[in-house]
């Protein structure tokens, strides 16, 4: 999801936990903020098909439902992750908006370098698209601006966060037990909510064990500690986002150096040189 699309759905979740907060029936309150959803004969599956952190919400929505327990405070937890996410993603774009530029100013390089050719007097086009050495430069150049463009968006693509609802599996089971039902029951509710949703929180389970035999251990509330675990997640998760975006920002040199520098000196330098060695050689 791009960072819009997180704001978006923070937004609507946000207001949704106000209206329900304020004693605002759930179907009344989704015609307040999106009125497909309301019109919808079930709201989880049309969220479910929305995909991205609207997974997340079907999630929580059904749990809440099943377990009788009030929705506000999760989703109050679940628009903070996500503004979380948005910010982090705002803060990455702003990290990576010197390096990007650079990038795409030094992609253009080999077209200044054919152009400062001609201005010079040497018909670097000619040389470029007639001569065998300068096809082979012209192949050779296209062929590694193409991967860096491709590298490039690799690495973009790879430093995005994966998960966009970071902590999600202590919040719905936090949801489930407020409605009073046994350990159980709400692990049962949980794993089918999630299944049902599409989402993949296999990773939090062993932690989830670990959080629910501290609450017997100590005899508290597992609630609070599933929301304070949650909060913890969606932290760590806030910062490997903006630690992927600083390492990205380095990582993003290397297309510049290894693919985009050789393609401006294989199409820019190269047929220049290669048309004063040519008028040279002619004049003797």
């Amino acid at each position: 999801m791009t960072r819009e699309e997180l704001e978006r759905v923070a937004s609507v979740v946000q207001r949704l936990a106000v209206l329900l907060a304020a004693g605002v029936a759930p179907v009344s309150a989704w015609s307040y903020v999106d009125e497909e959803v309301a019109r919808a004969a079930s709201i989880p599956a049309v969220l479910v098909e929305r995909g991205g952190a609207w997974r997340g919400l079907a999630a929580a929505w059904r749990v809440a439902t099943e377990a009788g327990a009030p929705l506000a405070p999760a989703l109050r937890s679940l628009a903070a992750s996500l503004r979380a996410l948005a910010q982090a993603s705002r803060e990455s774009a702003t990290a990576l908006a010197g390096p990007v530029a650079t990038a795409r100013m030094v992609m253009a390089l080999p077209a200044v370098g054919v152009l400062f050719g001609m201005v010079l007097g040497f018909n670097t086009l000619k040389v470029l698209f007639t001569t065998p050495p300068g096809i082979a430069c012209l192949v050779a150049g296209a062929l590694l601006l193409i991967a860096a463009r491709a590298w490039n968006r690799r690495l973009v693509r790879a430093a995005q966060p994966r998960d966009l609802t970071p902590g999600l599996h202590f919040d719905l089971m936090a949801i489930a037990m407020a409605g009073g039902a046994s350990l159980d029951r709400a692990s049962s509710s949980v794993d089918e909510a999630i299944t049902a949703c599409g989402l993949d929180t296999s990773g939090a389970a062993a932690r989830l064990d670990e959080v629910l035999e501290l609450s017997r251990a100590a005899g508290v509330p597992a609630a609070e500690l599933l929301r304070s675990e949650a909060d913890e997640e969606r932290r760590d998760a806030a910062a490997r986002a903006l630690e992927a975006a600083s390492v990205l920002a380095v990582r993003l040199m290397l297309p510049l150096g290894l693919c985009i520098l050789p393609a401006f000196m294989l199409v820019g330098v190269a047929p220049l040189l290669i048309a004063v060695i040519s008028s040279t050689v002619a004049g003797f």
